[in-house]
Protein backbone atom coordinates (compact mmCIF):
# COMPACT_ATOMS: atom_id res chain seq x y z
CA UNK A 1 0.00 0.00 0.00
CA UNK A 2 0.97 3.14 -0.82
CA UNK A 3 1.51 6.00 1.25
CA UNK A 4 1.80 8.72 -0.91
CA UNK A 5 -0.70 10.66 -2.06
CA UNK A 6 -0.51 10.57 -6.10
CA UNK A 7 -3.30 12.71 -6.63
CA UNK A 8 -1.31 15.53 -5.31
CA UNK A 9 0.86 15.42 -8.34
CA UNK A 10 -1.55 14.55 -11.23
CA UNK A 11 -4.74 16.31 -9.79
CA UNK A 12 -3.85 18.62 -7.18
CA UNK A 13 -1.89 21.69 -6.45
CA UNK A 14 -0.71 22.26 -2.81
CA UNK A 15 -1.21 25.53 -1.05
CA UNK A 16 -0.70 27.10 1.83
CA UNK A 17 -3.60 27.12 4.31
CA UNK A 18 -3.14 31.05 4.91
CA UNK A 19 -5.11 30.72 1.44
CA UNK A 20 -8.14 30.49 2.46
CA UNK A 21 -7.54 33.27 4.90
CA UNK A 22 -6.58 35.53 2.54
CA UNK A 23 -9.07 34.92 -0.17
CA UNK A 24 -11.88 35.11 2.40
CA UNK A 25 -9.98 38.57 3.18
CA UNK A 26 -10.21 39.23 -0.46
CA UNK A 27 -13.73 38.70 -0.73
CA UNK A 28 -15.03 40.56 2.73
CA UNK A 29 -13.03 43.51 1.42
CA UNK A 30 -14.29 43.93 -2.61
CA UNK A 31 -17.43 45.75 -3.42
CA UNK A 32 -20.18 43.27 -4.57
CA UNK A 33 -18.45 41.30 -2.01
CA UNK A 34 -22.62 38.91 -2.11
CA UNK A 35 -21.48 37.83 -5.59
CA UNK A 36 -17.79 37.42 -4.68
CA UNK A 37 -18.88 35.28 -1.86
CA UNK A 38 -21.28 32.90 -4.25
CA UNK A 39 -18.42 32.42 -6.39
CA UNK A 40 -15.88 31.25 -4.13
CA UNK A 41 -18.35 28.79 -3.08
CA UNK A 42 -18.81 28.06 -6.77
CA UNK A 43 -15.46 27.42 -6.88
CA UNK A 44 -15.69 25.11 -4.37
CA UNK A 45 -18.34 23.21 -5.69
CA UNK A 46 -16.87 22.40 -8.99
CA UNK A 47 -13.86 21.47 -7.05
CA UNK A 48 -15.95 19.09 -5.04
CA UNK A 49 -16.68 16.98 -8.48
CA UNK A 50 -12.98 16.32 -8.66
CA UNK A 51 -12.09 15.96 -5.32
CA UNK A 52 -14.77 12.92 -5.51
CA UNK A 53 -12.57 11.57 -8.26
CA UNK A 54 -9.35 12.13 -6.34
CA UNK A 55 -10.95 10.54 -3.42
CA UNK A 56 -11.89 7.35 -5.54
CA UNK A 57 -8.24 7.11 -6.87
CA UNK A 58 -7.14 7.19 -3.10
CA UNK A 59 -10.07 3.92 -2.40
CA UNK A 60 -8.46 2.35 -5.05
CA UNK A 61 -5.10 2.78 -4.38
CA UNK A 62 -6.02 0.84 -0.83
CA UNK A 63 -7.92 -1.52 -2.49
CA UNK A 64 -10.90 -0.28 -1.40
CA UNK A 65 -14.60 -0.05 -2.39
CA UNK A 66 -15.56 2.67 -5.08
CA UNK A 67 -16.91 5.70 -3.08
CA UNK A 68 -20.70 4.86 -3.51
CA UNK A 69 -20.08 1.17 -2.93
CA UNK A 70 -18.43 1.87 0.71
CA UNK A 71 -20.66 0.56 3.38
CA UNK A 72 -21.47 3.33 5.89
CA UNK A 73 -19.33 2.59 8.90
CA UNK A 74 -16.31 2.50 6.49
CA UNK A 75 -17.17 5.34 4.57
CA UNK A 76 -16.80 8.12 7.32
CA UNK A 77 -13.41 7.06 8.87
CA UNK A 78 -12.37 6.60 5.26
CA UNK A 79 -13.11 10.37 4.12
CA UNK A 80 -11.45 11.31 7.11
CA UNK A 81 -8.35 9.57 6.54
CA UNK A 82 -8.10 10.97 2.77
CA UNK A 83 -8.90 14.11 4.27
CA UNK A 84 -6.35 14.43 6.70
CA UNK A 85 -4.09 13.07 4.34
CA UNK A 86 -5.05 15.57 2.09
CA UNK A 87 -4.34 18.61 4.38
CA UNK A 88 -7.05 19.20 5.18
CA UNK A 89 -8.03 18.20 8.71
CA UNK A 90 -10.18 15.06 9.97
CA UNK A 91 -13.64 15.22 10.14
CA UNK A 92 -16.68 12.92 11.37
CA UNK A 93 -20.02 12.55 10.21
CA UNK A 94 -22.85 12.00 12.22
CA UNK A 95 -26.60 12.07 11.44
CA UNK A 96 -29.24 14.48 12.89
CA UNK A 97 -32.29 13.32 11.34
CA UNK A 98 -33.34 10.86 8.50
CA UNK A 99 -32.72 14.31 6.11
CA UNK A 100 -29.51 16.32 7.67
CA UNK A 101 -26.09 14.96 8.65
CA UNK A 102 -23.44 16.85 10.45
CA UNK A 103 -19.87 17.33 9.46
CA UNK A 104 -17.76 18.45 12.35
CA UNK A 105 -14.22 19.25 11.59
CA UNK A 106 -12.11 20.47 14.70
CA UNK A 107 -8.99 21.67 12.88
CA UNK A 108 -9.87 22.47 9.76
CA UNK A 109 -7.11 24.09 7.17
CA UNK A 110 -9.81 26.57 6.12
CA UNK A 111 -10.24 28.20 9.32
CA UNK A 112 -7.95 30.25 9.88
CA UNK A 113 -8.62 33.72 11.47
CA UNK A 114 -11.69 35.61 11.51
CA UNK A 115 -14.32 35.64 9.04
CA UNK A 116 -16.96 34.76 7.16
CA UNK A 117 -16.36 31.42 7.45
CA UNK A 118 -15.29 28.57 5.10
CA UNK A 119 -16.00 29.56 1.89
CA UNK A 120 -14.69 27.17 -0.30
CA UNK A 121 -15.60 24.01 1.55
CA UNK A 122 -18.92 24.73 1.72
CA UNK A 123 -18.97 24.72 -1.93
CA UNK A 124 -16.62 21.65 -2.39
CA UNK A 125 -18.20 19.47 0.32
CA UNK A 126 -21.79 20.30 -2.00
CA UNK A 127 -20.37 19.09 -5.04
CA UNK A 128 -18.15 16.54 -3.57
CA UNK A 129 -21.68 14.81 -1.69
CA UNK A 130 -23.70 15.51 -4.55
CA UNK A 131 -21.42 13.64 -6.59
CA UNK A 132 -21.70 10.44 -4.31
CA UNK A 133 -25.43 11.21 -3.91
CA UNK A 134 -26.12 11.80 -8.00
CA UNK A 135 -28.28 14.46 -6.69
CA UNK A 136 -27.77 18.53 -5.64
CA UNK A 137 -26.56 18.12 -1.55
CA UNK A 138 -27.02 21.55 -0.14
CA UNK A 139 -24.27 22.21 2.45
CA UNK A 140 -24.87 24.72 5.25
CA UNK A 141 -21.80 25.74 7.70
CA UNK A 142 -23.79 26.38 11.05
CA UNK A 143 -20.39 26.63 13.43
CA UNK A 144 -17.19 27.81 12.00
CA UNK A 145 -14.03 28.29 14.39
CA UNK A 146 -13.47 32.00 12.19
CA UNK A 147 -16.56 32.94 14.08
CA UNK A 148 -15.02 31.72 17.51
CA UNK A 149 -16.62 28.44 17.56
CA UNK A 150 -14.85 25.27 18.96
CA UNK A 151 -15.09 23.44 15.36
CA UNK A 152 -16.28 23.62 12.30
CA UNK A 153 -19.91 22.16 11.53
CA UNK A 154 -21.41 21.56 8.32
CA UNK A 155 -24.76 20.35 7.39
CA UNK A 156 -25.62 18.35 4.27
CA UNK A 157 -28.77 17.43 3.53
CA UNK A 158 -30.75 18.15 0.14
CA UNK A 159 -31.45 21.94 -1.12
CA UNK A 160 -35.58 21.84 0.08
CA UNK A 161 -34.65 20.22 3.74
CA UNK A 162 -31.69 23.07 4.55
CA UNK A 163 -33.56 25.54 2.99
CA UNK A 164 -36.33 24.62 5.69
CA UNK A 165 -33.41 24.40 7.94
CA UNK A 166 -31.99 27.46 7.41
CA UNK A 167 -36.03 29.51 7.20
CA UNK A 168 -36.26 28.12 11.17
CA UNK A 169 -32.94 29.15 12.54
CA UNK A 170 -34.19 33.13 10.67
CA UNK A 171 -36.67 32.35 13.21
CA UNK A 172 -34.64 31.68 16.18
CA UNK A 173 -35.05 28.10 16.11
CA UNK A 174 -31.73 25.94 17.05
CA UNK A 175 -30.91 24.42 13.89
CA UNK A 176 -30.15 21.24 15.70
CA UNK A 177 -34.24 21.31 16.34
CA UNK A 178 -34.69 22.19 12.90
CA UNK A 179 -32.49 19.56 11.51
CA UNK A 180 -34.24 16.75 13.70
CA UNK A 181 -37.51 17.82 12.30
CA UNK A 182 -36.57 18.26 8.89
Amino acid sequence: MSTTLPFLTTHSVAMPVEFFGALRNAVQDASGASMLVDSVRDAGYHAGAAFYDSFALWLEDRDEAAPESLADERFGPLLSEFLLASGWGEIALTPLSDAVIALDADAWSEAQGDGAGCLVSTGLFAGFFGRLAEAPIAVLEVECRTSGDTHCRFLLGSVDVLSYVHEAMGRGVSYETAASSA
